[in-house]
């Protein structure tokens, strides 16, 4: 039987599957947790050989014992900026997506100089922390030798590529999140864009994610235990190859997926633009998205998990013993700036309604539901957009457990399927590889929806009350949280 690899580069680990090609059948899993590096407020970075090809080659070593595959997919988190040299080697650590806040300045600075209507109208997203163009202008601005010396723009999924195949690619949907750099209509790069934000870059060459990018390398074979001549395809950003998972490719199909953030793409017709969202290309070709994500989520339920010194378990059976509304808190999920819909990176967390009556059970469920009313809150701007009546699909490993998923349901009064396979982005990446062989590769049949969470609608209901005063947190205390983001940058306690 033919088998494919996939393999996903995440914020915290990374993860592989190798499947049988026909029916979607999962041989055999690997994972391993890595270090992401946070060396000043507001910077997230990855070392890219470190942890990027490490991770590689250790799960491919770990898998092929299972067998040898004929086509390899990547992903992996993005958009992120890698400048290399001329040779793919990394000149600094990768800056991160939009958790890493550091372009504030020249974000501004850009949408001034190109005009925010401009930007829309071109990339189909305003600039924000999300985006790769003022994170080109901080590099120039800060560290002009490093600058002096990139040849090559790589994220996550496209320096895989480039150590296994040598290709300097990049996929249509990772470029759309290049803002000001792509054409969101023509689907290709915008040169005079580009020049204004990376002047004389010479820019990747553009594939669609399932496109096969190249084949393995006598080095990267070497290096990975992968057979010589093995086709890659080009890959994408870990939450669309996740998508790609689950079967969310229909107009309307939604994927909220659960993890160290929160992330939603919900597939359109048409390119959906609104100032508070991210309006990019899809996976197959010719497609469109819109998403949306949280800086943090699960992030808030891991930091208070360190804090309380107490396991997942414990925290989640204890939170499922207090009523909804969290005994009167609530939590804006806010600890790292947020991302969309309110696009602050000066954003700050925030528990209202604290007494000394409230202990680890509380929060804890405070958190939960703060990022449920965070979801609300982007599916209301999907909806404001004019974007396409939502199904749901829930993937990521916060699914398990039940809680969070249901306290997400009955916030927002959606529905969520569950698929049967929640690996996540590997399996996408593997679903992708499968069909470049050209083998019956069918998302339903690889991994079928088996449950359905519902909401309750007397919780709905209570929450609508509180999802009023959640959206009232943000402008109230907007003033507050930027003067201590700005203490926090300067070092001051």
């Amino acid at each position: 039987m033919p088998l494919v690899l996939g393999i996903d580069i995440g914020t915290s680990s990374s993860k592989g599957v190798l499947v049988d090609a026909e029916s979607g059948h999962v041989v055999a899993r690997a994972d391993v947790e890595h270090a992401t590096s946070f060396p000043h407020p507001g910077w997230v970075e990855h070392d890219a050989e470190g942890v990027w090809w490490a991770d590689v080659a250790h799960l491919t070593r770990e898998l092929l014992a299972h067998g040898t595959p004929d086509a390899v997919g990547v992903s992996g988190i993005g958009p992120v900026l890698l400048p290399a040299d001329a040779d793919g080697r990394a000149l600094r650590p990768a800056i991160l997506y939009g958790v890493d806040t550091r372009a504030t300045r020249e974000i501004a600075e850009l949408t001034e100089e190109i005009g925010a209507d401009e930007i829309v109208a071109r990339g189909g997203t305003p600039l924000s922390s999300q985006a790769v163009g003022p994170k080109w202008r901080w590099l120039q601005r800060h560290e002009p030798d490093v600058w002096a010396r990139t040849e090559r723009f790589l994220m996550a999924s496209s320096y895989l590529v480039h150590r296994l195949t040598g290709e300097y690619v990049l996929d249509h949907h990772s470029a759309s999140q290049c803002d000001p750099m792509y054409d969101l209509e023509a689907a290709d790069w915008a040169p005079d864009l580009a020049e204004v934000v990376a002047p004389g870059l010479p820019l990747p060459r553009l594939l669609w994610p399932g496109e096969i990018a190249g084949t393995v390398t006598r080095a990267a074979a070497d290096e990975t235990g992968l057979r010589e001549g093995t086709p890659v395809t080009a890959g994408t950003i870990d939450a669309w190859a996740e998508a790609t998972s689950v079967g969310v490719q229909t107009a309307g199909d939604t994927m909220v997926m659960y993890g160290t953030t929160m992330f939603l793409v919900q597939v359109t017709d048409t390119p959906v633009r609104h100032p508070a969202l991210w309006a990019t290309r899809g996976v197959p070709p010719g497609s469109f998205t819109t998403a949306a994500g949280m800086a943090t989520s699960g992030a808030v339920t891991a930091w208070l998990r360190d804090l309380v010194g107490a396991d997942y378990a414990t925290l989640v059976a204890e939170a499922a013993d207090v009523p909804p509304g969290a005994r009167g808190l609530l939590l804006l999920p806010y600890f790292a700036g947020e991302r969309t819909p309110i696009l602050d990176p000066d954003a700050r967390g925030l528990v209202l309604g604290l007494t000394t009556g409230h202990g680890r059970a509380e929060l804890y469920r405070a958190a939960l539901e703060g990022t449920a009313h965070g979801v609300r809150h982007n599916l209301d701007a999907f909806r404001d957009a004019g974007g396409p009546e939502p199904r749901l699909v829930a993937v990521g490993g916060g699914t398990r457990g039940g809680l969070w998923i249901q306290i997400v349901s009955d916030v927002t009064g959606r529905e969520q399927d569950v698929p049967a396979d929640t690996t996540g982005a590997a399996l996408g990446d593997a679903l992708l590889a499968a069909q470049a062989l050209g083998a019956e590769a069918d998302v339903a049949v690889w991994n079928p929806i088996v449950a359905t969470v519902t909401p309750d609608p007397e919780r709905t209901a209570r929450y609508d009350a509180f999802h009023e005063h959640y959206r009232a947190l943000y402008p109230a205390t907007a003033d507050a949280a930027h003067f201590l983001a700005a203490q926090q940058r300067s070092g001051e306690q």
